[in-house]
């Protein structure tokens, strides 16, 4: 088991969490990507995924500990 830090960012933010986080422990060998699936509906927002403040792909397993952020796409005009 795994309890990581998680961040929310913009409608994320707005739809899980006001204060735009939360601790999860997500059971041993789950990737960053199986998180955001248990925490939203599959087929969901696309996100980016980042572990400590870099970039990372979905598959990316996080540690005790970590920083996971899901970062949905940013509009602009």
């Amino acid at each position: 088991m795994a309890t990581v830090h998680i961040r929310y960012f913009a409608q994320l933010r707005d739809r899980r969490r006001p204060d735009g986080q939360e601790d999860f422990t997500a059971p041993e060998g789950w990737t960053v990507a199986r998180i955001y699936a248990e925490l939203f509906p599959p087929g969901d927002l696309p996100v980016a995924y980042a572990v400590n403040r870099a970039y990372v792909r979905g598959d990316h397993r996080p540690a005790d500990g970590d920083e996971v952020a899901f970062i949905p796409p940013v509009g602009g005009g």
